[in-house]
């Protein structure tokens, strides 16, 4: 979860967008043959090209939903929350949380998805154009680590980035799948302005994103870092090259505020807000290991989408 500017990871993706048949996919082979991705046969079984085979393998684990080991590649705690065949919450992404949280572990996870944590935690311009962007990323390479990826690798996650985000659309004459199975346009954090060159970072209230869902993002990163208390403004914006729930789901101020006090209100909850120094803080009530899951599994028990397909 902290940026460590030894551990960067780019153009892994082999230039494909994620996908939504593609977690799945990747999890649903998973649990059959451990070595699915380097098995002969993975084109067959995954039903796409050798390149789409090592892109699938990617965004698995860029947004943590499988993890390598010492035998091979396993499904991880998300991954068997969400895709498990008899009891995952959501196995083919139907439900928007699913895609706020997948963003969440993507935008948080710097070593396989430096690109993504960069964009959202520290790239903090409103709008920008794609040669901006690309010129900042390589800035920021330059000034965190000695390695030297080329600069069209850099462009290249860029462009990636943008097609996943934005709701920008190719010509009707260029139009294709690909376009319309991201799923991270769903949420619309990137507009193209009509200039169709300036992208508008979308802050706003985003009312579509569910409080157990930033609560989530919040105990995890209340854990990762070890603190009792974390202050606001570091909640939003980031601090110690940790990644900002804030700045991560693009709230503004005042709405991340407010899913926090909805959050605070809440029966058994172990955050409260304390002000020191004049300082506006969120601490945690408990010293136990905080459990993120259990926010998603509350989300998920009473949730309509749930219940709809039930």
């Amino acid at each position: 979860m902290k940026f460590n500017p030894k551990k960067m990871s780019f153009g892994r993706h082999e230039t494909f967008p994620l996908r939504y048949s593609w977690l799945t996919k990747a999890y649903q082979e998973l649990i059959i043959d451990s070595a699915v991705f380097d098995a002969e046969d993975a084109t067959v079984k995954l039903g796409v090209g050798k390149n789409m085979v090592n892109a699938i393998r990617y965004w698995a684990q860029a947004t943590q939903i499988i993890e390598k080991t010492e035998i091979g590649y396993q499904p991880t705690l998300l991954g068997d929350f969400i895709f498990d065949e008899n009891e995952g919450v959501d196995p083919y992404l139907e439900d928007e949380a699913t895609i706020w949280l997948l963003h969440w572990h993507m935008a948080s996870n710097p070593e396989q998805a430096t690109c993504a944590y960069w964009m959202f935690n520290c790239y903090h311009k409103p709008e920008f154009t794609s040669e901006q962007a690309i010129d900042s990323l390589v800035d920021f390479v330059k000034q965190n680590s000695n390695t030297k990826p080329s600069k069209n690798t850099l462009k290249n996650d860029v462009a990636v980035a943008l097609r996943m985000y934005s709701d920008t659309r190719p010509k009707a004459k260029q139009f294709s799948d690909e376009f319309l199975d991201t799923p991270f346009a769903s949420i619309k954090l990137l507009s193209l302005l009509p200039d169709n060159k300036t992208y508008k970072v979308q802050v706003g209230d985003h009312e579509h994103l569910p409080i157990e869902v930033l609560a989530y993002a919040v105990a995890s990163l209340f854990n990762a870092t070890g603190e009792k208390a974390l202050a606001i403004e570091d909640l939003m914006y980031g601090k110690n090259d940790y990644p900002a729930p804030g700045a991560v789901f693009c709230l503004t101020e005042s709405a991340f505020l407010y899913k926090l006090e909805k959050l605070e209100q809440r029966k058994d909850t172990p955050f409260r807000f304390r002000e020191t120094a004049g300082v506006r803080m969120l601490f945690r009530t408990s010293d136990v290991q905080l459990e993120p899951m259990n926010y998603l599994r509350r989300y998920y028990e009473q949730s309509s989408f749930i219940e709809a397909a039930a």
